[in-house]
C-alpha cells in the first residue's frame, strides 16, 4: 500500500466568506480532530484528498497529515462535495493511535458469475455493499472480495458466510444478506389504449382543475451536510 503525505496549514479565519476565499486559492477548509486533543482548523489541497479517495482503500486510507513539519497519522473522518460537479468542498481528519481499535465501514466487492444467473435464468441482487467492523488502523482492509460464482437460484450469501482475518471483528449482524440470486421481476402488463378509452363515459365532461405553482426556495446553510458522505470513525479504548 502506498504511503500518502498531505501538506496542511493552520487557518486562522473561519466562516463562509473565509472558506470561499480559500477555495478561490485552490484549497479547501478542514478540521483535524483527535481524542482528548484540541481541534485544529486547517487548509489542504483538494487534489491530494481526491487522490486518497481514488485509492484502493478510499476513505479508509491511513495517511500522514503534515502540519507545519509535524506529521500526524490520520484517517478521513468525513468530507463534503459540491452536488453538481462533485468538487471537494471540505474535509475532516481524525488523528489515530496505531495501538487503538477503530470502528470503520469497509466496502464489499463481488466477483464471479453465479450459477443461478448462468444456467437458471436468475439475476444477482447485491443487497449489502459495506460492513461495519473494528480493528487496529493498520489492519483495515482495503475492501472485502466475495466470490459468488457458486450461488444458485434462490440461495443467499450472508455475513456469516464470510471468512475474515482474526484481526477484524464484525459489527454487522451475521444474518444480514449480502447477495442472493432471484428470478427477474415480470413486467406489468399495460392495458391497451382502446380498452382505456372504452372505460370512460362519453357523456361526462372532464372537470377542469386549476393548479397553483409551488416554488421551493432555499439558501445554502452550513457548509457541512446533515448526512455526510462518510460516517464517523470512532476510536475504542
Amino acid at each position: 500500500m502506498p504511503e500518502y503525505v498531505v501538506p496542511a496549514e493552520n487557518r486562522a479565519e473561519t466562516g463562509k466568506n473565509a472558506n470561499r476565499r480559500l477555495r478561490g486559492k485552490g484549497l479547501i477548509p478542514g478540521i483535524l480532530y483527535g481524542v482528548k486533543k484540541e481541534t485544529i482548523a486547517v487548509s489542504v489541497s483538494p487534489r491530494e484528498i481526491g487522490s486518497i479517495l481514488k485509492s484502493a482503500a478510499g476513505a479508509n486510507t491511513l495517511f500522514d497529515l503534515d502540519l507545519g513539519g509535524q506529521r500526524r497519522k490520520v484517517i478521513l473522518k468525513e468530507y463534503q462535495r459540491e452536488p453538481l460537479k462533485g468538487q471537494l468542498l471540505h474535509a475532516d481528519f481524525y488523528e489515530v493511535a496505531l495501538d487503538k481499535i477503530l470502528e470503520v465501514k469497509v466496502h464489499l466487492e463481488l466477483t464471479g458469475v453465479p450459477v443461478g444467473v448462468k444456467t437458471q435464468g436468475g439475476v444477482l441482487d447485491f443487497v449489502t455493499r459495506e460492513l461495519e467492523i473494528e480493528c487496529l488502523p493498520a489492519d483495515i482492509p482495503e475492501k472485502i472480495m466475495i466470490d459468488v460464482s457458486h450461488l444458485e437460484l434462490g440461495k443467499h450469501f450472508r455475513v456469516s458466510d464470510l471468512k475474515l482475518s482474526d484481526k477484524v471483528k464484525l459489527h454487522t449482524g451475521l444474518d444480514v444478506v449480502i447477495a442472493h440470486v432471484v428470478m427477474p421481476r415480470a413486467e406489468e402488463e399495460v392495458a391497451p389504449a382502446a380498452d382505456v378509452a372504452a372505460a370512460v363515459p362519453e357523456a361526462v365532461e372532464p372537470e377542469v382543475i386549476k393548479k397553483g405553482k409551488a416554488v421551493a426556495e432555499g439558501e445554502a446553510g452550513e457548509e457541512k451536510p446533515e448526512k455526510p458522505e462518510k460516517g464517523e470513525k470512532k476510536e475504542k479504548k
